[in-house]
């Protein structure tokens, strides 16, 4: 069995039987997407609705994303926030509307079953965005973080490359982790972009909401697959460009 991580989708549903394929996924394999399953592109509802019948028949996890909690919040509430209107909020509520509340059920039990983190049984940790306590996930005080914060990648980023994880230097709060996996900020909006690695920590956002590619890595091998760009299988459609 391998295990695989999957970045920001941002309803780009065109591109997940594209990861499938080429990375000849089987129902042996355990997929564990990183969240943000919407907003930019058109097919909100489709994608939602193509994961949650891929939970059917494959080993899937989901992580959740702040594009996930947001676009709940707004099938729960009715309320339109402007933020996430203009991060892509908009092409999903059209999506959704479209699509018919009578159809929301299964979606919305979907996005309330999201998990904020999951650690396997080699101590990697798989969460969308971060966390901030020192002493690791279980201590961190706002659950919020899981799906919101850019602290941790910033941190990874500005690691010495030649700082071991046994150092004294080595930052406490990824002490505790073998490998952590995350999405949330993009690696590059502009173009195709790699799966990068700071400290223990891997990021796989390689922009698949703006100019870029959805990607799928096997957290054992470091081996990745990529769909097309994104843009290019929406090509009259602008995303979050």
């Amino acid at each position: 069995m391998r295990r695989l991580v999957i970045g920001d989708v941002h309803s780009g549903k065109k591109a997940i039987p594209q990861l499938l394929q080429r990375a000849k996924v089987t129902k042996k394999d355990h997929l564990i997407f990183l969240g943000d399953y919407v907003d930019s592109w058109s097919e909100a509802f489709e994608t939602v609705a193509y994961l949650i019948e891929l939970q059917q028949t494959h080993n899937c996890l989901f992580i959740r994303g702040n594009h996930d909690e947001l676009c709940y919040e707004w099938m729960l509430s009715g309320e339109e926030n402007p933020q996430w209107l203009a991060h892509g909020g908009t092409a999903t509520r059209d999506s959704y509307l479209k699509a018919g509340k009578e159809n929301w059920g299964p979606h919305l039990n979907f996005y309330k079953n999201l998990r904020n983190n999951y650690l396997d049984k080699d101590q990697r940790l798989y969460l969308h965005a971060g966390f901030t306590n020192l002493k690791g996930i279980e201590y961190e005080y706002f659950d919020q973080l899981f799906y919101w914060d850019r602290t941790l990648w910033e941190l990874a980023r500005a690691l010495n490359p030649k700082l071991k994880q046994t150092d004294k230097d080595f930052p406490k709060r990824l002490t505790h982790y073998k490998e952590i996996f995350i999405g949330h900020t993009p690696i590059s909006k502009t173009g195709v972009a790699v799966p990068q690695q700071g400290g223990n920590v891997w990021n796989v956002d390689t922009g698949a909401a703006f100019k870029g590619p959805l990607t799928i890595m096997d957290v054992e091998t470091k081996a990745f697959w990529q769909s097309d760009p994104v843009h290019l299988l929406y090509p009259n459609e602008k995303g979050r460009n």
